[in-house]
């Protein structure tokens, strides 16, 4: 009973303290798209991804009703590092719905101006507003009922304290007249937050190697749905693991001290019955701490993870080939940065085509068969099946005429004709590959399936293919598995390469692609297709992660295409949108939605790639 109207007043007095308008909500996850390509068109880095903030402790003044009720204690503010601009999860300050949906644009347009000058935030803000207005004017009438909507929400100046008033009126003004305020006038107590403004001190992170991911910004194949999910980026330390034995807090409520001690629990999120409350708990958090347990886990986790024994290992072929990595902080390549190791799978008996797939690689032969060339007649050749007329009579006629001055092929010959290209199929076989897609297929047995149909339909055609695959463990050992060479007949034998491979390890991408150019640009041919094949975004152990390794796979794909390929992604990351215009461009990939749809998308879209060559 006690807790029943425990929950009754918690909600009745939060609903009491709110100030914002559910109604009007407009969620960040609706708008994303529409926000990034504003941010981009603004000037603003194509590299960012979208993300959601984290709400940070404001410390200005509330009232008694929200103290009372424990809210508005935090704010979600807008704010970009060299990783995402980060925008609310949710935008409901405002009562009217096109006003939240307004301030996002503001906030993206704002956001995407030059935010390194060396300038205070109170200047800072009111340069980049007068910078905006200048170059868009079209904002202009937008800005003015957001400023007005804003204004509607600030304290009354003069029911505050002296030095609160006066920085309260500098703040409405710099709203009202971008830049007519130099100084922001100090004051005891912070400031109410500015929602049209960046963040006044953004929770970086000192190093942004070791942050703090929820579980949606590490999610795997088989937790993804048709759902829209927000990520979003916490604050994290590591801290040494508590003893147990210090749990004294002074804590006075009602003149009342609590007891609290620290137990060691194993919370696996996997076991979770209530992982929505698990999820509201984290969202609470301002701030994780992350200890190190013990060493059990961690050794666990380092055998799963390690290289395997020689004797267990595919086998390597050569000494490993060094190739140079793009670091965009630095804005140069590092020379021979990353060892390349091809290697030839061990145990690979020749199979013949899995049984479920003989119907539909039937099918595509048959489909496929249309793009071979047809027999035509070629004329005027020096040798041929039979003499050409035409060409006979035109040479006679104007010997004839003493006009002859070089001589003309005599023959004609009935042959089949050359699309004249060459494909290199790259298939990623990082770990995120062994995870499953509806408790029904791992996606590693759908990229399995698509390389076998893909083979079957391009052995019909007759063009030069090769298809490889990648994962790698740091810079030093990047595994590219050959399993078809463009010299090789696809037979048994590949089909056996095909059917041994196998997750493991994590997806350098760079360094994988620059060897797989390499070799295609090797093969003649009038068009080269560099088809890659991934379910995710580029990361690995160390510095890779994030936008290092986005930067450095988008290098390396510049890089082939100024060697004259074409490079096509096929993925079947849902957040592929997010990052993959900025690496291949918004015609140069394509998302599969259904995953199991791969094995037959992918030879039909390589027909349509190449049916006009």
């Amino acid at each position: 009973m006690e807790e029943q109207v425990g929950q009754l007043w918690h909600r009745f007095i939060t609903r009491a303290a709110t100030t914002h308008y559910p109604a009007a909500t407009v969620e960040l996850t609706a708008v994303s798209r529409t926000v990034g390509v504003l941010f981009r068109a603004g000037g603003g880095d194509a590299g960012l991804r979208i993300e959601a903030t984290t709400a940070t402790t404001h410390g200005a003044r509330r009232s008694w009703l929200q103290r009372l009720a424990g809210s508005h204690q935090q704010v979600e503010l807008c704010w970009r590092d060299t990783e995402a601009l980060r925008l609310p999860a949710q935008i409901n300050w405002f009562p009217e719905r096109q006003l939240n949906y307004d301030l996002y644009l503001w906030l993206a347009v704002l956001a995407a101006g030059p935010t390194d000058l060396n300038l205070p935030w109170f200047s800072l803000n009111q340069q980049l507003t007068q910078d905006r207005l200048t170059r868009f004017p079209g904002l202009q009438s937008r800005y003015e009922r957001l400023v007005a909507a804003q204004l509607a929400l600030r304290p009354d100046p003069q029911q505050l304290p002296t030095d609160e008033a006066a920085q309260e009126l500098a703040i409405q003004q710099a709203l009202r007249q971008p830049g007519s305020v130099t100084e922001l006038p100090p004051a005891k107590r912070p400031h109410q937050p500015v929602y049209l403004w960046l963040h006044p001190s953004p929770p970086l992170l000192p190093n942004q190697s070791s942050k703090i991911s929820t579980p949606e910004a590490t999610s795997t194949p088989q937790t993804r749905n048709n759902t829209q999910k927000v990520n979003r980026r916490r604050r994290g330390e590591y801290t040494p693991m508590p003893d147990g034995k210090k749990g004294l807090l002074a804590f006075r409520l009602e003149s009342l001290f609590t007891l609290a001690e620290y137990v060691k629990v194993d919370r696996c999120t996997d076991e979770e019955e209530d992982t929505q409350a698990a999820k509201q708990a984290l969202d609470d958090l301002e701030q994780v701490s992350v200890a190190r347990d013990n060493q059990t886990a961690a050794a666990s986790l380092r055998f799963d993870l390690d290289l395997p024994a020689p004797t267990h290992d595919n086998t390597r072929i050569g000494e490993g080939i060094l190739l140079p990595e793009w670091d965009y902080k630095r804005q140069q390549l590092r020379p021979d940065y990353c060892c390349l190791q091809p290697m030839l799978a061990a145990a690979a008996p020749p199979v013949e085509l899995p049984p479920h797939l003989r119907r539909t690689a039937q099918r595509l032969r048959h489909q496929f068969e249309a793009l071979i060339p047809t027999r035509t007649w070629y004329k005027n050749q020096p040798e041929g099946s039979e003499i050409d007329l035409d060409a006979y009579l035109r040479q006679l006629t104007e010997y004839r005429q003493g006009k002859m001055d070089v001589e003309r092929g005599l023959y004609r010959d009935f042959r089949r004709g050359s699309r004249n290209l060459a494909c290199l199929l790259l298939a990623d076989l990082s770990l995120s590959t062994d995870a499953w897609i509806n408790n029904t297929a791992r996606v590693i047995d759908i990229i399995r399936d698509s390389l076998f149909l893909f083979a079957e339909a391009l052995a019909t055609t007759g063009d030069q293919f090769a298809l490889y695959g990648f994962s790698s463990r740091h810079r030093s050992h990047i595994r590219f598995h050959i399993l078809k060479e463009f010299t090789q007949t696809y037979n048994a034998l590949i089909r056996g390469r095909i059917q041994a491979i196998k997750p493991d390890f994590y997806t350098r991408m760079g360094a994988a692609i620059r060897h797989a150019s390499s070799l295609l640009r090797q093969q003649p041919a009038s068009q080269h297709l560099l088809l890659l094949l991934t379910d995710g975004k580029p990361n690995d152990l160390d510095q890779y992660e994030g936008r290092y390794g986005i930067e450095d796979t988008r290098m390396a794909l510049h890089e082939a295409r100024k060697q004259g390929l074409q490079p096509f992604c096929v993925t079947i990351d849902e957040t592929a949108s997010d990052y993959l215009p900025h690496l291949f461009g918004t015609q140069s990939y394509v998302v599969i939605r259904k995953p199991s749809d791969l094995p037959r998308e992918l030879p039909l879209l390589y027909a349509r790639l190449t049916q006009a060559k």
